[in-house]
């Protein structure tokens, strides 16, 4: 101790004689400037003044000022640091003041009572100051609102403190104006025809921030021209004190994320949230509104995988056609010995003619689409002859080269039909029956690109990337080669030039009329043994689909047939051609799909393809004896879906759609797997490769607003674990009401050892009393309890380190977990009936059956054709075609004669208001 004293007055004593040695040096330099520079300063200070002199000079001390002196004194700059060090040997206090690392001054040495009495000084001079700029600092408060303060001891004691403050931000646009209209139309009254009313609008985008006390903050957005209702945002928050008995309570937008793996919580909720506590227990109860669904997606081998079910009646419709009856005939032949393909059919050109709805001047002809065009077997036989001395492949061109013909179509066609401004089309046709049910005449037909359809050139059919709508016309023009001869089917664009001043049709094959019937070949050409999973670029790896049917008795999607003397415990997914070949190719079925792209599947659309034309019809009754077993053929086959629409087989034949397409998919592999869901909850994605939960921002990322996953680490992609994705979902447009209401309880033992308990209620509001069956609303409660235990573990550490070769560094610990979970379902009392509990749903209550046609407007309206089935129906330019039809007619007064100000008004009636 003597020594440290010591020292520190040795330093002392250096420091002043530095002090002495640098004011004797000021001295010397100031006599050499007085001597040598003084001479030429009073020589110049007559010529010029010196001006660079301060109004008011600042001296800096060299010392540090604890007491500042009177007046003005501007503070030290900012890179000057002031820093404050007790030095427990000495007792003082050391104030330095540095630039950097180097002292800008001397340090200072404060006693305890001169340092006290130093921090008075400066504790009432920062008062002094903060008083005086109070008026000041309230008038630059952000806001117009002033805070509100209430002098009360409990209101204080309650939130915390004692003012209310409210910080609205944003704009808000008002437009009030009035509107009065005035119209001279003679079918109203004289008060009618004057019309007066107030026109009010708004706009607002608002935020507000409102904070009572230190415990209370509200915080609410709000935005009139927001597209959905969960971006409104608001809510209330109270945070009470560590010792207090509430923790927290929560309303508006609030969440519920629950540490449990059998009962989840939820991200998007609207209601009421608290947080108790009692010594030891933990209390987290909630009343809300749910306003987000839940989804799960699983990514094995590092692709995304999904779940498909799809029922029989589910094909897609008004997009795949055979080109020609032909083709529709040799389809299960062509594919009988997969995965080769018999047919020796290839087509090298086509062009495709649709109805066009934009009225697109590009690619545009007149065309007349006719029906029996190319086809053997007639549907008009009374004016075409087919059959034999034609040929059976589909031929129908009259150009040089091409003399194979189908039927005579073509030769007996009157000259007239040619031209788009002939009637000639519509007389002929009329007069064998049938009228318009044999051709479709279309001015201006859009020609379709090569990229808005796939030909499959052996099969003859195409597939059209955009579903036709029911009154548009679908037809071809394709050329074909079999055994090295070439056919033709109606007329290329190319055959028949543009003639401006006659226009002229092409001859082309009707596929679609503008009117369904299905009495008609045109009803067979579309294919019905196509299927869309809902999904592009489906992996052939883990690849599964098989096929149920429904058991009448038990209701148990059971996958094989267990009735019939050939049929006897095969496969559904057998009975259909799915299955014929193993993982070799080689024709032994093995009981799953036979992956082949361009045949039963397309990859890269996500389609499915039976080698069946009725693959659930006549294909499917084949399988049985049609005399023994006629009973199994009415029980298990579904030839309505193919003979009536897809509506009348599904509401008529409701007890033979038993079947359903089922299995899973996986996308190609990669690191971002898209959610298919937009504006989703920050933090409701949970993401768990295996058992273990992976972090966000580590191992993962995720961007809510357009729902897409990154997988980080690749080391989970490439371990072949299966990852699971927990997701929540706004609803966009969700109607039916969704209360979910719960409490989690946390009693935490000790530091090792917590238990847990878990009660949650989800009740969903019926919109209608009157709820089809498979659409019950649901009143579910679940209830589970939990234990978890973790305990660092010396004892396991010496036990690891007594094997051989083995010395761990790393703790050990024992971790404990153990969770129960109980379900039990139940419905909302709004679906009781007739005093039961059970709940009722709805197979039919035929409000369908019946269409209403309302016959008071004009518009609906139009004039009717006449019936085939009267004479006077093949009376096309003949005023008489029309005699016996009613005549029922609206008048309605034309604009013109009542428009102020119309220059299509006549003279007469515009000068004169009372005609």
């Amino acid at each position: 101790m003597p020594l440290k004293v010591y020292n520190y007055f040795i330093i002392k004593r250096k420091l002043k004689s530095a002090a002495t040695f640098y004011l004797n040096l000021k001295s010397l330099l100031s006599v050499f400037i007085f001597l040598f520079a003084g001479q030429a300063i009073a020589q110049n200070a007559a010529a010029k003044k010196d001006t660079s002199k301060l109004v008011y000079p600042f001296q800096d001390s060299k010392t540090i000022q604890l007491n500042r002196p009177a007046g003005i004194i501007l503070p030290n700059p900012s890179n000057i640091k002031k820093s404050v060090e007790f030095d427990p040997i000495s007792k003082r206090y050391i104030i330095r003041e540095k630039i950097g690392e180097r002292l800008y001054r001397a340090p200072q040495y404060l006693s305890i009572e001169e340092y006290q009495k130093y921090e008075n000084q400066l504790i009432k001079r920062n008062y002094w100051r903060e008083l005086s700029d109070l008026p000041l600092a309230e008038a630059r408060e952000p806001g117009f609102i002033p805070p509100v303060k209430i002098n009360s001891k409990s209101f204080e004691k309650l939130f915390g403190g004692n003012t209310i403050e409210i910080r609205p931000q944003g704009s808000a646009d008002l437009t009030f104006s009035g509107r009065l209209s005035r119209n001279e139309n003679p079918m109203f009254n004289e008060r009618q025809r004057r019309q007066g009313n107030f026109d009010f609008d708004q706009r607002i985008q608002m935020n507000v921030v409102g904070q009572i006390g230190e415990k209370m903050k509200i915080t609410t957005n709000y935005n009139t021209e927001a597209q959905f209702d969960f971006e409104n945002q608001i809510k209330l928050d109270y945070t009470g004190k560590e010792d207090e008995i509430i923790k927290k309570i929560e309303a508006g937008n609030v969440s519920l994320p629950l540490s449990s793996s059998l009962i989840t919580g939820s991200q998007a909720l609207f209601g009421l949230k608290t947080q108790l506590q009692f010594g030891r227990l933990n209390v987290t109860s909630i009343f809300s509104q749910q306003k987000s669904q839940q989804k799960e997606i699983t990514i094995t081998n590092g692709s995304q995988q999904n779940e498909f079910s799809i029922s029989a009646d589910n094909y897609e419709t008004n997009k795949h056609y055979f080109l020609a009856q032909f083709f529709r005939d040799n389809y299960n032949k062509a594919l009988a010995n997969i995965p080769l393909n018999s047919s020796n059919i290839n087509i090298t050109k086509i062009e495709v003619w649709v109805t066009n709805r934009a009225n697109s001047t590009v690619n545009s002809r007149d065309v007349l689409a006719l029906l029996d065009l190319g086809e053997n077997k007639v549907y008009n036989t009374l004016q075409v002859q087919g059959g034999p001395g034609y040929s059976v492949y589909p031929a129908g061109f009259n150009g040089p080269g091409f003399t194979q013909q189908s039927n005579n179509l073509l030769q007996i066609l009157p000259p007239g039909v040619r031209f788009t401004n002939s009637n000639e089309a519509g007389n002929f046709f009329q007069a064998g029956g049938g009228g318009t049910d044999n051709f479709a005449k279309l001015t201006f037909a859009r020609n379709l690109t090569d990229k808005e359809f796939v030909l499959n050139p052996r099969l003859g059919y195409i597939s059209l990337n955009t579903a036709l709508n029911a009154d548009e016309v679908l037809a071809v023009a394709f050329r074909y080669t079999v055994n090295g001869v070439e056919y033709q089917v109606g007329e290329f664009s190319t055959d028949v030039s543009v003639n401006n001043s006659n226009p002229e049709l092409l001859y082309v094959k009707l596929l679609k009329n503008e009117t369904l019937k299905t009495s008609l070949p045109t009803w067979d050409l579309m294919m019905k043994n196509i299927y869309t999973l809902g999904a592009y670029q489906i992996s052939r790896n883990d690849f599964r689909l098989n096929i149920f049917r429904l058991d009448e008795n038990t209701g148990i999607e059971n996958p094989q047939i267990t009735e019939g003397a050939n049929t006897n415990g095969k496969l559904w997914i057998q009975m259909t051609n799915l299955d014929n070949l193993n993982q070799q190719n080689d024709r032994k079925p093995d009981g799953y799909f036979d992956f082949l792209e361009g045949i039963t599947i397309d990859p890269l659309n996500g389609r499915i393809t039976f080698p069946l034309v009725e693959p659930f019809g006549s294909d499917l009754a084949k399988r049985f004896d049609p005399v023994s077993e006629k009973n199994l053929i009415d029980k298990y086959t579904f030839q309505a879906l193919y003979d009536s629409t897809k509506m009348i087989a599904q509401q008529l034949f409701a007890k033979q759609n038993r079947y359903r397409i089922k299995g899973t998919y996986q996308s190609q592999g990669g690191s971002e797997f898209q959610l298919n869901a937009i504006n989703v909850p920050p933090g409701s994605v949970q993401v768990v490769a295996g058992t273990l939960p992976l972090q966000e921002g580590v191992d993962f990322t995720v961007d809510y607003n357009i729902g897409l996953v990154r997988i980080l680490n690749q080391a989970l992609l490439n371990s072949g674990q299966q990852i699971r994705i927990k997701l929540e979902n706004n609803e966009l447009f969700g109607l039916q009401q969704r209360s979910l209401t719960g409490s989690r309880f946390d009693y935490r033992v000790n530091n090792k050892l917590n238990l847990g308990g878990t009660f949650m209620n989800l009740t969903e509001k019926p919109l209608t009393q009157k709820v089809n069956i498979g659409e019950e609303a649901i009143s579910n409660t679940i209830w589970g309890m939990d234990v978890n235990y973790n305990s660092p573990s010396r004892w396991l550490t010496r036990m690891v380190d007594k094997i051989p070769f083995i010395n761990t560094k790393e703790p050990s610990s024992i971790t404990f977990s153990g969770e129960y979970a109980n379900l039990i379902p139940g419905h909302p009392r709004a679906l009781n009936f007739a005093g039961s509990r059970n709940g009722a749903s709805y197979l039919d209550d035929f409000e369908a059956s019946r269409s209403l046609i309302d016959i008071k407007s004009a518009i609906s309206w139009q004039i009717s054709g006449t019936p085939q089935m009267f004479p006077e129906s093949r009376l096309n330019n003949d005023l008489a075609y029309g005699y016996n039809r009613a005549r029922l007619a609206f008048y309605n007064v034309d604009p013109i004669f009542y428009i102020t100000g119309n220059s299509l008004t006549p003279e007469n009636i515009r000068r004169d208001k009372n005609e």
